[in-house]
């Protein structure tokens, strides 16, 4: 048995409004043989599901690529829907079938020039741009003939929710995302054959400011990116006697006020259910002649990330009475989106609702911690029969619901709280022994939701929700165990490429602000190390974790002029010593009243300038730019000796007598010999000196396990997960956290909070414990030199404290998975799953390769088990796909 599934374009199955020449195709293999391997494949594409006729053909390719296949040769017709299908080869020569369903992908308008609709906005006259209150818009179709098939092609300048014929149009939120927008403004693309209707259609859209011209930033300033709320928006109707039709926005269209009084992410929603109008009422004088704007469309590009949609809902797990005498709801979990509810009451009666994340020590309703934020979402009934309602262009960060206004009948069933993030593919499940590490797993996927909508944000509740470049960087590869992060950081990594000084500094936060409302550190606001270095580490992480030789591609100049700007920033090209950086930012060796921990700045700077240089010479070995590898290397050779004259002493142990600084050292490869042996002593003392707990911030703590668990420390890397007094990842499960914290004592020993001016109970990036979780303890891990899981490094580190671990990741090539348990001989049962046209390299720790066996059998004899060897760290079994279980 051999089948192709799971095919897709550009990591997405079936995507519509695509502007990518020479688009890739994916697939996964399904076969019942191990060891199977891809030999050759055939593409063919074609404009018709039933592949009548024939307008692509790779023909058959000898090759075992299945992932991110480039088109070659296609030049994609713009607004045109493209039926694939993909055959494999095995290296038997057995042929599989074509997919008993294609897949296809559909191009959008293909080119800012495209564009045919004008800019509109409301009249000046009647809705002032500074108004709060939301416009609405609509037009007019008549529809005289049979509809072959419709589309929608929209972006905004801020936020915009489209309906049809009473319908909403399309499952998006939050459109048309956060980028750039001084060089980038996504559009979307969407079907609405099925909305249309024979004769008059109404076609209706809701503006909000959003990002562009709302409320954001430390400054609470608005209008950062532009003044004028508009909409820009295509319908393009095929007929089925071959014509065609194009509606778009123009001076024709009528703007009025909309119910929505005020909308802004930070703040909330106010919305006057008696002031609704349907968009094709025509009872009232209430529209109004629109404005025609000049903005360009110079800038407008297709959607690359996956939308943000309503991914899950939650109901309220109880309905409290808190000791002051509010009603708040308590959701259960720590979630961001927003509630929906229904409600029946008199015209003219004002409902509440404010979001927390966390009730004070003696259960009363809290809110400190989000600063300016409000937070606040009110509804004014139009009275009658019952109304429901949700937001449109608002999402809160909470767990708490404090109902005010509402009636003594309302119930938990009333209300629903609704999860909205990017809709990215769930690709990573984690389960031991142990519930509080479950929980701990628990806690770091809902910090990625709560934080991966439409950018990753540092924290989802208070006035910040920016796209930290640090934060980034330190949780990259554990979002992407997690969740498929290619189409979210592809987007993410454009952004950082377009904000990108021209003297090469990096921005602290992607999307950037307009400089005169960027938020200033020192004399600056960009260019921290670690902070910038997200220009290297995160590209070459998504490399790693998808083979996605293209993104690495795209930004290898961006790149290259980071290391640049660091090289030209001291008087010594190889030490990092000058600028503004925030350090191992948060650490617990702080000085009082400091954020950043005890590190020597110019030490974290140096050692983040080498990792970014090794970054480099590896995307440049990756991508054949073999004069720019020779460069890099050399240059990482100068910077690493530069370091260990100024950092290591004489005596061979570091300068820098901190946790974080051993971690770093020994992460980036800064030590060798017996300054290396010095350097994990070091820390092993350091963090005995602290009871076994750790002192790292920011910057050293997603580093500390896996140096521990590398360096042949693998029970101190499992003492410090299960320590559960402060500080330590658990003490925040034990004191009920859903979500990880921002500070490691968010919550003190005695129920009083950390300052209220900076803390976050959403604040993913401690959450980073996660690839150790992933890549350590459960040991499923990539290899640079085949990456994407093309070869996968199956390790496996047991340690004290867990029975068993269960770990799965789905890989662009299909399912991986390790698992482990103690037998009741005091041996260990290891359980690894790879997909077809992969191979694996897996490593059993303390075992002898002679005393391995698979299913019950000497391992040597098992079918795919291509090499057994012992090694320094145990036996070593080279093998290709296919289930298998070994014994030791």
């Amino acid at each position: 048995m051999l089948n192709v599934t799971k095919l897709r374009s550009e990591y997405k199955e079936n995507p519509l409004g695509t502007e990518v020449n020479a688009p890739r195709i994916s697939w996964q293999l399904v076969s019942d043989e191990r060891n199977c391997r891809q030999s050759a494949y055939r593409i063919q594409l074609s404009k018709d599901a039933d592949f009548k006729s024939i307008i692509f053909d790779t023909k058959k390719v000898e090759s075992a690529q299945s992932v991110h296949v480039e088109l070659k040769g296609l030049y994609p017709e713009a607004r045109t829907r493209y039926f694939y299908r993909v055959q494999v080869w095995d290296q038997k020569g057995l042929e599989s079938g074509w997919p008993a369903e294609p897949a296809y992908f559909e191009t959008g308008l293909s080119g800012p020039e495209a564009w045919q609709a004008e800019w509109i906005a409301p009249s000046a006259a009647f809705l002032p741009q500074e108004s709060d209150v939301c416009p609405q818009f609509r037009t007019f179709v008549q529809l005289n003939a049979p509809v072959a098939r419709a589309r929608i092609y929209a972006t905004a300048l801020g936020l915009y929710e489209l309906e049809l014929n009473g319908s909403r149009v399309g499952e998006h939120y939050f459109t048309p995302g956060w980028t750039s927008y001084g060089t980038r403004l996504q559009y979307q693309t969407y079907d609405v054959t099925d909305l249309l209707q024979p004769g008059k259609n109404t076609l209706g859209a809701l503006l909000g400011n959003g990002w562009y011209k709302g409320y954001l930033g430390f400054k609470q300033e608005k209008n950062i990116y532009g003044t004028h709320r508009a909409l820009l928006v295509e319908l393009h109707i095929w007929y089925e006697d071959g014509r065609e039709e194009v509606i778009g926005s123009g001076p024709d269209w009528q703007a009025a006020e909309s119910a929505v009084r005020m909308s802004e992410i930070y703040m909330g929603e106010d919305y006057d259910a008696r002031l609704e109008l349907a968009y094709d009422d025509s009872s009232t004088d209430r529209w109004n002649p629109v404005e025609v704007i000049n903005h360009t469309k110079e800038i407008i590009v297709a959607q690359e990330n996956v939308p943000v949609t309503k991914v899950e809902t939650l109901k309220p797990i109880a309905l409290l009475t808190t000791p002051e005498g509010d009603k708040v709801l308590d959701m259960g979990q720590n979630m961001v989106g927003w509630l929906e509810f229904t409600v029946r009451g008199e015209a003219g009666q004002r409902v509440e609702l404010q979001h927390a994340e966390i009730l004070d020590r003696d259960g009363n309703f809290y809110r400190d911690n989000i600063r300016a934020a409000k937070q606040i979402n009110s509804y004014t009934l139009k009275g009658g029969e019952p109304e429901s309602y949700e937001p449109h262009f608002t999402f809160q960060g909470f767990r708490y619901v404090k109902l005010t206004g509402f009636p003594e009948s309302a119930v938990p069933s009333d209300f629903t709280g609704v999860v909205l993030h990017s809709d990215m593919e769930r690709t990573g499940d984690f389960e031991c022994s142990d519930p509080l590490v479950n929980q701990l797993h628990h806690n770091i996927l809902w910090g990625q939701k709560g934080n991966f909508l439409d950018v990753p944000t540092d924290c989802p509740q208070r006035d910040e929700r920016l796209g930290w470049t640090g934060d980034a960087q330190m949780f990259v590869r554990t979002a992407s165990y997690l969740m498929n992060t290619g189409p979210f950081f592809t987007k993410w990594l454009r952004d950082l490429k377009a904000d990108q000084l021209p003297g090469g500094g990096i921005p602290f936060y992607i999307p950037s602000l307009q400089e005169a409302f960027s938020e200033g550190w020192g004399d600056t606001s960009h260019s921290s190390a670690a902070w910038g270095d997200a220009a290297t580490i995160v590209p070459w992480t998504v490399y790693e974790m998808y083979g996605d030789t293209r993104l690495l591609a795209e930004q290898y100049d961006s790149m290259k002029k980071w290391v640049a700007y660091i090289y030209g920033e001291g008087s010594d090209p190889y030490l990092w010593n000058t600028g503004f950086h925030f350090g191992d930012w948060l650490g617990l060796d702080a000085k009082p009243d400091s954020y950043v921990g005890a590190t020597d700045r110019d030490y974290v700077a140096t050692a983040f300038y080498a990792y970014s240089v090794e970054l480099t010479h590896k995307a440049a070995v990756a991508l054949g730019r073999h004069e720019d590898a020779a460069y890099y290397l050399d240059l990482h050779r100068k910077i690493r000796a530069a370091y260990q004259s100024e950092f290591i002493t004489p005596s061979g142990r570091l300068a820098v007598p901190t946790q974080t600084a051993q971690v770093l050292a020994l992460r980036f490869g800064l030590v060798e010999g017996a300054a290396k042996d010095r350097a994990v002593q070091k820390l092993i003392r350091l963090l005995a000196e602290a009871g076994d707990h750790l002192t790292t911030g920011f910057v050293g703590t997603p580093y500390l396990n896996p140096v521990l668990s590398e360096n042949r420390q693998n029970e101190l890397a499992y003492k410090l997960l299960f320590q559960q007094d402060y500080p330590s990842w658990l003490y925040q499960v034990t004191k009920g956290a859903t979500t990880v914290w921002e500070h490691w004592d968010g919550i003190k020993e005695d129920g009083s909070f950390w300052s209220a001016d900076m803390n976050s109970f959403n604040h993913y990036a401690y959450g980073a414990i996660g690839e150790w979780l992933y890549r350590y303890v459960a040991g499923i891990g990539t290899d640079e030199g085949e990456p994407g899981f093309k070869m996968i490094r199956i390790k496996p580190h047991p340690g004290t404290g867990l029975e068993y671990v269960k770990a799965g990741v789905e890989t662009m090539y299909g399912r991986v998975s390790s698992s482990w348990t103690r037998t009741a001989d005091g041996g260990m049962e290891i359980s690894v799953t790879i997909p077809a046209n992969t191979r694996a390299v897996v490593t059993l720790l303390g075992a002898l390769a002679e005393r391995v066996l698979e299913n019950g059998a000497p391992a040597e004899q098992a079918k795919g088990i291509e090499e057994l060897k012992n090694v320094a760290e145990g036996a070593e079994i080279t093998l290709g796909s296919g289930d298998y279980k070994f014994t030791y």
